[in-house]
């Protein structure tokens, strides 16, 4: 019986194996917006994630900025002017950025 629990493990190793690929597999984009009041905006685009997924990158993003933020049409929309830290937070996570 653990010889299939053994097997169950690899299956599950590869399958996440597998989306770590196709997460360095996007390329995103990063820029800024003046909006309201010239207040600077940081965008990121490019995700083929579910909503669910680019949520939680939203979330851990701006928790680790210390900033608010929204996720608006497939794209991640943050309080401020992060351009220098953001790349780097992302490809911690596996995604590939365009700068």
């Amino acid at each position: 019986m653990a010889d299939n629990d053994d097997d169950l493990d690899d299956l599950l190793d590869e399958l996440d194996s597998q989306g770590d690929l196709e997460t360095s597999q996007q390329v995103l984009s990063l820029r800024t917006e003046s909006r309201r009041y010239d207040k600077p905006v940081t965008i990121i685009e490019g995700f083929d994630l579910t909503k669910s997924e680019i949520e939680s990158t939203a979330s851990d993003l701006k928790q680790s900025l210390g900033t608010g933020g929204t996720v608006d049409d497939g794209r991640i929309e943050l309080q401020g002017d992060h351009r220098d830290r953001v790349p780097d937070l992302l490809r911690d996570r596996g995604f590939d950025v365009q700068e």
